[in-house]
């Protein structure tokens, strides 16, 4: 294939991409839902189901390389922590995602600065 159409390629999928990457909210380097809105430090709410939550962040962050585990045991409380094990100083360590009364939440967790 000549030089162009492989430039010309490579430029339509990086500019089809970009209006989704736009919309993703950055956290300390985590990436959350475009409709995550922020409602204390390191906290957001998410206008979309647990489930659908769940399922956008199995595509953001596979299981195989980012552990979950269940965090709430509560009747009415679905929680589950996703870690991050490549988490530097001052980046996401995990993120808390649960559902409490009827709302989808992330918590950010901050892995701390050595002292």
């Amino acid at each position: 294939m000549p030089r162009a159409p492989r430039y010309k390629a490579a430029l339509a999928a990086l500019l089809a991409a970009l209006p989704g990457l736009a919309l993703a909210e950055k956290v300390a380097g985590a990436t959350l839902p475009e409709d995550a809105r922020r409602i204390g430090e390191n906290r957001y709410q998410v206008e979309r189901k647990y489930e659908d939550l769940l399922k956008f962040l199995r595509t953001t962050y596979p299981p195989a390389k980012y552990p979950r585990r269940p965090i709430a045991d509560q009747p009415g409380v679905k929680a589950v922590h996703i870690e991050n094990p490549e988490a530097r100083p001052g980046s996401w360590e995990g993120l808390n995602v649960y559902e409490l009364k009827g709302e989808s939440r992330i918590f950010v967790l901050l892995k701390q600065q050595p002292r």
